[in-house]
């Protein structure tokens, strides 16, 4: 291997590469390209760009030769092992590490740096959090003994921990902005569609205090919660994201941080997604903007049980629907559907509605217009799922009636008890002495309506199917909250201090970005627990002045991550020099 370069009219190039012979000739390929004189010296801090890149062939040559090393290991049964000598690293590490690289965060701890002239190592301390909190959750100080697991040993103290916490409360939407455009550099970001929802974390204390506010917890928890917004982008990778009140109304998170996509990550064009739950026509007014331009528009699931009535009798009408996926524009008539023929077809009708709503505007509520498309859909198989989720429910229901249930309370619209009815009078209608509890069949068939329907509501003027394709996606967003409470373990929070919360959820939010972007490399071929468990057992016996020998299991999702992250550790032994070209290569920045 040696150096080669091309000069060109305002700068000159260098490149890694090697002679090969092909079909009896001799042919020059490309190794590595290191880029033109002013990346090289700008990148890497050097004054001489052609010197660095002869010397970087070198060790790509020394690289290449220690790949046919040989080592002789000697142990002994009777020779004890070294005390208080960490033996086994973790290597898993380094393919997060090198997004973390890719994705700029050095650069944005240098930045911050900068700006509050503190003298610890920002980028270690972060970097830190990100790995333990992807491969190892747990504390702040158990995350700090965790960083001696890797192969790259931490120059922090714990206290620097808690002091960085702070500052990263403090600069969470530089962090946030910043990890954006970044981004934009490294492999796009597909933001013309854009998903929205919101979820709440738990806390083990029983006081409220700031954020931790007493309200509605999705898990049923009688605990203080804090409630966070979510932005994602159409490939599922996260935005932005908020913190609020636990006993705050969700649908007031919307606009703020839409508001602050705008200022802050120079957005203006795209379409927010969101469920039923955010949907108040306060929000749909806020992204009808600019209609003639569009600016901004949404599309928000709208129940079909609280539909106006004369919508209703549309959507219940059994003609006029059409095929999605049809070339044919034919109307059907569903209430002749066969289910064993078209069970897996799905049909749809839509309208536009204009009317008059009270909307929130600067704290004052006014009556302003809105136009909305409305498509509703039909499924035989959407129909089939329901009922068979209804009659477990019943059969709940009639369990707790022959058992004696004495109340008909419930919180939630999937609470069983819905099915419940108590007669305080008798059939002559006087009251009766003493409750009677039945299944209520007229709840029951009331229900029954709505099997099969789903309802969409937007602003675009497009297709009813591609609307309704862009909405499916929805399940992505749920997916992110799903990772960072079961395996990124983000509640319950031990944390007290707010600003020390909202750091633990911008790492909680910076891990979940560069997780995304992993699962992205491997082309989304794997599920969350195999990627992450595979690379917290990709530990290392390290052998002094020798190098790493692999203890993990080789596997095909092995390979796929040395194959995307371009470079190999399933080999029997990795020589010292390997291993250390291997950590400074995940460090450089992207191309």
């Amino acid at each position: 291997m040696r150096l080669g370069w091309t000069t060109g009219k305002y700068s000159t190039t260098y490149r890694a590469v090697k002679t090969v012979r092909v079909n009896g000739k001799n042919k020059t390929l490309i190794v590595k390209t290191f880029g033109s004189e002013k990346y090289i010296c700008e990148t890497y801090g050097v004054t001489d760009a052609k010197a660095w890149a002869k010397e970087q062939v070198r060790l790509m040559n020394e690289a290449e030769q220690e790949d046919a090393a040989v080592f002789q290991i000697e142990l002994s049964a009777g020779k004890d092992l070294p005390m208080d000598k960490q033996r086994c690293f973790n290597g898993g590490y380094l393919f997060i590490q090198q997004i973390y690289y890719e994705l700029g965060l050095d650069r944005i701890c240098s930045m911050i740096r900068t700006r509050h002239g503190f003298d610890y190592n920002l980028n270690a301390i972060l970097s830190r959090l990100l790995y333990t909190r992807i491969l190892f959750p747990s504390s702040k100080c158990s995350s700090y003994k965790d960083s001696s697991r890797f192969i790259e040993q931490p120059d922090f103290e714990l206290h620097q921990i808690y002091r960085a916490l702070s500052v990263l409360a403090e600069e969470s939407d530089y962090i946030q902005s910043r990890l954006f455009k970044n981004s934009l550099k490294v492999a796009g970001r597909r933001t013309e569609v854009i998903y929205y929802d919101c979820t709440n974390f738990y806390f083990e204390v029983e006081e409220a205090e700031d954020d931790k506010q007493y309200g509605l917890c999705k898990e049923n928890r009688p605990l203080p919660i804090v409630g966070m917004g979510l932005f994602m982008d159409r490939d599922g990778i996260p935005l932005a994201f908020c913190i609020h009140p636990g006993n705050e109304n969700e649908q007031k998170t919307l606009i703020p941080l839409e508001e602050k996509l705008m200022e802050k990550f120079d957005m203006s064009r795209f379409v927010v997604c969101t469920d039923a739950g955010l949907s108040s026509n306060t929000n749909r007014y806020f992204n009808n903007y600019d209609k003639a331009n569009g600016t901004r528009d949404f599309i928000t699931t709208q129940s079909v049980k609280k539909m106006k009535k004369h919508l209703e009798t549309w959507m219940l009408e059994p003609d006029g629907w059409f095929l999605s996926g049809s070339d044919t524009k034919k109307t059907y008539n569903i209430s002749e559907l066969d289910e064993e023929d078209d069970l897996e077809k799905i049909y749809y009708k839509s309208r536009w509605i204009k009317e008059k709503v009270d909307v929130t505007i600067d704290g004052k509520t006014q009556k302003k217009e809105l136009e909305q498309q409305l498509i509703v859909t039909y499924s035989l198989k959407y129909r089939k799922y329901l009922r068979s989720i209804r009659d477990g429910q019943i059969v709940r229901a009639m369990k707790a009636v022959q058992g004696g249930s004495k109340t008909v309370e419930h919180k939630r619209q999937n609470d069983p008890k819905r099915f419940i009815k108590a007669d305080h009078a008798t059939a002559e209608g006087e009251i009766a002495d003493k409750t009677r509890y039945h299944l209520d069949k007229e709840a029951i068939e009331k229900e029954e309506m709505y099997d099969g329907f789903y309802a969409v509501c937007t602003s675009l003027d497009d297709e009813p199917e591609a609307i309704v394709r862009v909405n499916k996606r929805r399940w992505e967003i749920e997916e992110c909250f799903r990772i960072m409470k079961s395996e990124f373990e983000a509640r319950p929070v031990y944390l007290h201090r707010k600003e020390r919360i909202i750091a633990h959820f911008i790492t909680c939010f910076i891990a979940l970005i560069l997780y995304r972007y992993l699962e992205k490399k491997l082309d989304n071929r794997y599920t969350c627990s195999q990627i992450i468990h595979t690379l917290q057992e990709m530990d290392f016996l390290k052998y002094e002045g020798k190098g790493y020998q692999p203890t993990y299991t080789r596997t095909e999702l092995t390979d796929a991550l040395h194959e995307a992250f371009g470079f190999c550790t399933s080999k029997e032994i990795i020589p010292v020099k390997k291993m250390k070209k291997i950590c400074a290569d995940t460090k450089k920045p992207s191309a």
